[in-house]
């Protein structure tokens, strides 16, 4: 048991630094923070310019579609990274893998390409 304990001692003390800090991160800003700041502070900031509008407004669903479709083929393009740096230890099927890998992100951007996901009017 004693064995154990010593394994996983530097996890239990990164995990007793992170708690710490995390409190210190929170509790610290209370304490020297002015309890009242000036209206001018804690305006609303927009580029430079004064709040025009609500900021609760609604935004076209385009733009989380091309954020959405972003995200996936970024995460995509991530996974091929360890396939091309191991090529020479994958050998063909790692090859084959990856071709097949990589048509089927070529089929998921003709789609999106065909519905008109990217088409911005």
């Amino acid at each position: 048991m004693p064995d154990l304990l010593i394994e996983y001692m530097p996890v239990v003390m990164m995990f007793a630094i992170a708690l710490v800090l995390s409190l210190l991160f929170l509790l610290v800003p209370t304490v020297i923070a002015p309890a009242d700041p000036d209206a001018e502070k804690v305006s609303t900031y927009e580029c430079g310019f004064e709040a025009f509008d609500d900021s609760r407004m609604k935004f076209d669903v385009r733009f989380y579609l091309v954020a959405i479709l972003f995200i996936i083929f970024d995460i995509e393009v991530a996974f091929l990274f360890p396939i091309a740096v191991s090529l020479d230890v994958v050998g063909l099927y790692g090859w084959i893998v990856m071709v097949i890998f990589v048509l089927e992100l070529i089929a998921g951007y003709v789609y999106a390409l065909k519905i008109g996901a990217l088409d911005w009017e």
